[in-house]
């Protein structure tokens, strides 16, 4: 990575356009506290059963995975992160080689700065770096909402992306300051099914660290026809990660401030999340749902307990980010390479061949995860 990235640690948390909230974004992210103490993604809560006589090889493990149709080397999504600054552009360029050469999928971070400053488009221009991989282009859903779908797929194709993430952040955008901030909310089921069906179903709804509880995931998958969106992907993206409410209390000041420390951990946690989606998934026999599990999945025994409560990919971004402004684009290959090799060895502990026998392997949930299981998606 070039110098130019040293700018980063010195990032006002005031700057009041797009471009610096970019940059307060990836400096809050490398060194501030936007984590959450104690297990908030209740991973603690999941114990995978070990197996003491395996009868495989490592080297039988097989992680493979796939996304649109497009095939994956192992379950892994790097998350979308940024873009809009050209230090922003280094970092997607970084990291979509590195997702290149490991066969993993790479979400862009939200092209919403492209509509402000189309000059920013070059900072989300990662095909080059990344000619096989499956790349994501992403947007707000608000924005969607207002860009409509014809003008939301140039932006899709503009970056010669394989689908669009659409984010939905209504936690963060409210504990926001700056003035320009959503705050309105309505007709988002209306614009997703739209573009759904533009793209063919190319489409990953996600959320941005505040989880997707039951009642959503259902609604976003049904039809149109029953008031939903049709989608065929989501993240989750629940508590235990960064905590994107309390990264916008730290810009923020005042009432405002407080508000976002208060609802730093507002939210579904991660486990639970995908424990439970992955339950309506099967009571909806919904077997064309991809569910991707983000939200402190940093690590490979994290990885592997996400997918055994039935995720299909895990995603992780700010892990990443660190190993990358820390010690450049070698140490963050580093970091996802041992991130693979653990993630083989544990799911080879459980007796697993392949992802679909991890996710029928025994598994024990603890008081806390079990409360949210039986009652999370309890209808009211």
């Amino acid at each position: 990575m070039s110098d130019s990235l040293d700018s980063l640690h010195g990032a006002n948390a005031d700057g009041a356009d797009i471009h610096q909230r970019k940059r307060d974004h990836i400096a809050l992210c490398h060194t501030g506290p936007v984590g959450l103490e104690g297990d908030a993604g209740l991973w603690g809560e999941v114990e995978l059963v070990h197996d003491a006589l395996p009868e495989l090889a490592l080297s039988e493990v097989d992680l493979r995975a796939s996304l649109f149709g497009k095939p994956l080397a192992a379950p892994l999504l790097v998350t979308g992160m940024t873009g809009g600054p050209e230090e922003a552009g280094e970092i997607n360029r970084a990291v979509a080689r590195l997702c290149e050469r490991l066969g993993l999928a790479f979400g862009v971070g939200s092209q919403r700065v492209v509509t402000r400053d189309p000059k920013s488009l070059s900072t989300f221009l990662v095909r080059r770096e990344a000619p096989t991989a499956v790349i994501l282009a992403n947007i707000g859903v608000n924005q969607l909402r207002d860009l409509g779908a014809r003008r939301t797929l140039e932006l899709v194709e503009a970056i010669e992306a394989d689908g669009l993430a659409v984010h939905l952040n209504p936690a963060m955008e409210l504990a926001q300051g700056d003035r320009d901030a959503d705050r309105d909310f309505r007709g988002g089921y209306e614009a997703l099914a739209e573009v759904t069906a533009a793209l063919g179903g190319r489409v990953m709804v996600k959320e941005c660290g505040c989880g997707l509880s039951p009642r959503v995931v259902e609604r976003l998958y049904a039809p149109p026809s029953a008031g939903g969106a049709g989608v065929r992907a989501l993240d989750l993206s629940g508590v235990g990660g960064t905590s994107w409410v309390k990264l916008e209390a730290l810009r923020a000041r005042g009432a405002q401030a407080s508000l976002g420390h208060l609802l730093a951990g507002w939210g579904v946690p991660t486990a639970a999340a995908v424990a439970l989606a992955h339950a309506r998934r099967e009571a909806l026999g919904a077997r064309d749902l991809t569910l991707v599990a983000s939200g402190g999945v940093g690590d490979p025994l994290t990885a592997a307990k996400a997918l055994a409560l039935g995720a299909d990919l895990v995603g992780l971004a700010r892990p990443l980010l660190r190993a990358l402004l820390d010690e450049g684009e070698e140490g963050a290959g580093r970091f996802l390479e041992d991130l693979l090799y653990g993630l083989r060895v544990v799911v080879a502990l459980t007796g697993s061949r392949d992802l679909a026998a991890l996710r029928a392997a025994p598994a024990v949930l603890g008081p806390r995860l079990s409360a949210w299981v039986a009652q999370g998606g309890r209808a009211r």
